[in-house]
């Protein structure tokens, strides 16, 4: 792998942590949201990540196995169907003819976790790029 290649793996899993960020984000801003335009609560929104890897023929596929990775790109953003807590609420304006409500799926210490986790990530590519930068100087000292 080229300096640049370094580069631009650890630039993808910059953006890929970025889009996550976003993601908890949403999720933080939206935990207690009962009601959305497709009715009931929101649904915890998750990313889902795939290597940057394509190729067209087995030739390419079998030389990039030979290779490190090219780095990471976002697949598609879902929604997590697990079930969504009920809470007996009967004065919420949500609630059904019981008295409950359903609120959104959305654990607030695991999207805490989740954040620091991405958080982490994105520091780590930042080192990464730090590091590939570091060995690039030291060999344009090492050709003077």
């Amino acid at each position: 792998m080229s300096m640049f290649g370094a580069i631009d793996a650890a630039g993808s899993g910059m953006t890929a942590e970025r889009l996550r960020l976003d993601v908890i984000s949403n999720n933080l801003a939206n935990a207690n949201t009962t009601r959305t335009n497709k009715g009931g609560p929101f649904r915890r929104q998750v990313v889902v990540y795939m290597p940057r890897d394509e190729y067209s023929d087995f030739g390419r596929m079998l030389a990039a196995k030979l290779e490190a990775g090219k780095g990471v790109r976002v697949v598609g953003i879902v929604e997590d169907n697990s079930p969504s807590p009920v809470v007996y609420d009967p004065y919420h304006p949500d609630a059904d003819a019981q008295g409950y409500v359903h609120m959104p799926n959305i654990n607030v210490v695991a999207e805490m976790v989740d954040m620091i986790t991405a958080s982490r990530s994105y520091e780590a590519n930042v080192a990464s790029i730090a590091s590939s930068k570091a060995m690039a100087a030291k060999a344009l000292e090492i050709g003077r």
